[in-house]
Formats: C-alpha cells, sequence, structure tokens
C-alpha cells in the first residue's frame, strides 16, 4: 500500500459502516492482507514497509499473524449478519513470505472461519524469490494458497541491483519449478522496466527469462519514481537518469508483442495471462469496482461505496485493535460522480473495456481516430484500448472525463 494516506472523517471506534453500505447489493467480496515487512527497502518503493530492526512490541513480525486476526474477527462483526464469503485471498506486501509459512496459515484459517471462503476461492500469496523454500511453499499449498506471484524484477543482475532486489536471477527458475512441484494452481511473474542503466537487450533477455519458464501471468510495470524515495533524491543529485518515457514505451511494446506471441494475452494495460484462469481475479474486483477488506497497517477497504484506509505504523496498528477498536484512520463516502469517474479510471484499463453507453460519443470518436480507441470495438457498443492507447491510458481518460 502505498505510504501516503488521505484525508477523511473519523472511523467509528467499533468500525461500525452505514447500513445502506452493507446492503448496497451482491457485488464480489476479497481480502487483502498487507503485510508491511521487507529484508531491505528498495530505493523506488514508496510502499508502507518496515524493516524487522525498526519495529518491536505488537508491530514486531512475530505479533503480526495474531494482530492481523484480530482485525479479521473485527470484520465478521462489522459485516455482521450479510453473508460474504471472500471470493479471493490476496497476500500483498512487503515481502509476506519473510513470515513463517505457519504464521500465514493462520491468517488464512482466521479468514476462511470468520468470514468464509466461496469454494473455488483464488487466494494469492506474494513472494520475493529469496524468502521461499520447496518446504515453505508445500506448507502454503497446504494451507489454501493456489496461486503465487514472485517478484522478478528482471533476470540482469545490474539492473536488480538498481533496484536494491537481493535475489540472483537463476533462484527466479529454482522457485517456478518449485512452486509448480508444490502443486500451485497458478504461477505470476512481476517485472519493472525502465530501472537506470536498463538497456533495451537487458530488457529482452529478462523477456527471454520470462518465457522460458512458461509461467501463466505475467506482470510489467513502468518504473515510478514515488516523492520521497531514494531513487527520486538520487535522480535530483543527478547520479542516475530519469526513466525516459520513449524508452518506457518501446519497452512496453517490445513485451506485449513477445506475450502476445507466446500465448500471453493483455486483460488489464500491464498483465497478460495465458487464459481467463490465469488472470488475477484478485486485482480484477478493485478494476471492477468490487467490495473487499484491507487486513493490515495502511491496508485500504471498500464496501457499498464507503472507502475506508487504516493507521500506517504497526505498533499504532496493534494497539487500537489491542484496545478493541477499529485501526481505521479515516473514511469517505463515495458520491456518484466520484464513482463514475473512477469507473471510467479503472475499467478502460481493462481488455474488456467501457460499455459506450453514458460515454461522451464525440470524445469516443476522436478517440477511436487518433487511434488510441479500437474501431471493432467502438462498432459493437465497447471502449477499448488499443495497443498505442493502452501506452497514452491517462489521456484517454482525460479526454473521456472532460465533458463532465
Amino acid at each position: 500500500m502505498p505510504s501516503a494516506l488521505p484525508s477523511g472523517e473519523p472511523v467509528p471506534d467499533d468500525g461500525a459502516l452505514p447500513d445502506a453500505a452493507l446492503s448496497s447489493g451482491a457485488r464480489r467480496f476479497g481480502v487483502y492482507v498487507h503485510v508491511p515487512f521487507c529484508a531491505v527497502r528498495c530505493g523506488y518503493c514508496d510502499f508502507n514497509t518496515y524493516t524487522a530492526t525498526e519495529l518491536g512490541g505488537g508491530g514486531a513480525q512475530a505479533s503480526f499473524a495474531g494482530v492481523a486476526a484480530s482485525e479479521v474477527e473485527l470484520a465478521s462483526r462489522v459485516l455482521g449478519g450479510v453473508s460474504r464469503p471472500a471470493d479471493t485471498v490476496f497476500f500483498g506486501g512487503g515481502t509476506p513470505t519473510l513470515l513463517p509459512a505457519g504464521d500465514l496459515a493462520a491468517v488464512l484459517h482466521a479468514v476462511r472461519d470468520r468470514l468464509g471462503l466461496t469454494p473455488d476461492a483464488e487466494v494469492t500469496m506474494e513472494a520475493n524469490p529469496e524468502s521461499v523454500t520447496l518446504d515453505s511453499l508445500r506448507q502454503l499449498r497446504e494451507a489454501g494458497f493456489n496461486r503465487v506471484s514472485f517478484g522478478m524484477q528482471s533476470a540482469v543482475p545490474h539492473v536488480l541491483a538498481a533496484l536494491d532486489r537481493t535475489h540472483t536471477p537463476g533462484r527466479v527458475t529454482d522457485v517456478v519449478g518449485w512452486a509448480r512441484a508444490a502443486g500451485f494452481d497458478q504461477v505470476s511473474l512481476d517485472l519493472i522496466y525502465g530501472a537506470p542503466g536498463e538497456t533495451q537487450a537487458d530488457w529482452r533477455r529478462s523477456l527471454d527469462a520470462v518465457l522460458a519458464l512458461d509461467v501463466d501471468h505475467v506482470s510489467a510495470y513502468a518504473l515510478v519514481v514515488e516523492e520521497g524515495t531514494a531513487l527520486a533524491r538520487a535522480i535530483a543529485r543527478g547520479e542516475v537518469a530519469e526513466p525516459n518515457d520513449d524508452d518506457l514505451a518501446d519497452k512496453y511494446t517490445m513485451a506485449d508483442e513477445a506475450f502476445e506471441q507466446a500465448g500471453l494475452s493483455w486483460y488489464e494495460v500491464s498483465n497478460w495471462a495465458r487464459s481467463p484462469a490465469g488472470r488475477c481475479r484478485h486485482n480484477l474486483g478493485y478494476w471492477h469496482g468490487d467490495d473487499w477488506w484491507g487486513i493490515g497497517p495502511g491496508a485500504h477497504s471498500h464496501v457499498g461505496g464507503v472507502r475506508w484506509w487504516n493507521v500506517k505504523h504497526p505498533t499504532a496498528y496493534a494497539q487500537r485493535l489491542a484496545a478493541n477498536r477499529s485501526p481505521g484512520a479515516g473514511r469517505e463516502v463515495l458520491d456518484e460522480a466520484t464513482r463514475r469517474t473512477e469507473r471510467v479510471m479503472l475499467e478502460v484499463r481493462l481488455a474488456d473495456g467501457l460499455p459506450l453507453d453514458g460515454l461522451p460519443v464525440t470524445a469516443v470518436d476522436e478517440l477511436v481516430h487518433a487511434g488510441l480507441v479500437d474501431q471493432g470495438q467502438r462498432s459493437r457498443g465497447r471502449v477499448v484500448l488499443t495497443q498505442r492507447g493502452r501506452l497514452l491510458a491517462d489521456a484517454v481518460v482525460r479526454r473521456l472525463l472532460a465533458d463532465d
């Protein structure tokens, strides 16, 4: 989760939601678990993460599973009699697999026991390649995790070093094999392009390495320079160059074409899957505006048009739950205009696109003429981005919302 929290109205101590939020319809429900621990803090990352030496007491790694289970219990009380078994559960961070597999299993079991899981629930674990073993992956699979996403980032040592990543490139081959041996249904890899010093040949080497592993899903994200990070400070001092937009566009195009040729189809601007079953259902829930409860320090939640976010620091988070109080730092009730804006911003990123109904026809036609929206899909009543449109998705959104 990003390190900065928005402002908002106070969250009641008991975490209660308005009646309208609890009776707002039968959207899919997911659970996100934010595990805020990392072995080292990467220079480009602005997520809410902490190294072990920074924490103690109730915020320590050893205490996390019990504290997180307390928030699961809170969620059960707040949702009350509403039957909302989770269709997806996603453990992110941070590096969740810095915790023992038994602790991660305990949190998942709390979700299953207190909130429920659908029979075909997707249960994802993010992992750093250096933080798992064949045995730990087997334990996670036995506990009910069925999807794993490894933070590969690059196959090139000097690029990994520029990103402050600690694993060796060959480790990824090992962990993908272990995940298959452990019985995971879906295996995903995450890549980052545009790191300081990364050439197009370096990027091609990373793409080739991914394709050689025949995984089910790949995410590829352009490096973003976030204010306040070590990378931003290094760029400001002139020590490394800022990512170049043309270079990023070329690398995106390289990735998209390589993945498509290998049978991985895009379903969201930065995500490709080998089949519909390989798509990350949890993230699709975010892009479709479904409901989810975020467990953990700084985690965000959304239920029935109410969005809230937890206090950031693990110690403050633990203290609130120990006092039988919601860890929520603030919340907002989304009005119709905000929900419409967010719907356009998120759903236009999907390969399924947006229905044409309710969108400004003149703007859509302009975008088709500019080669940013697919003409054939527009004729079928959908707004779907072309490859060029994906590169300029923010500009497409601004044009679609300009008449509001």
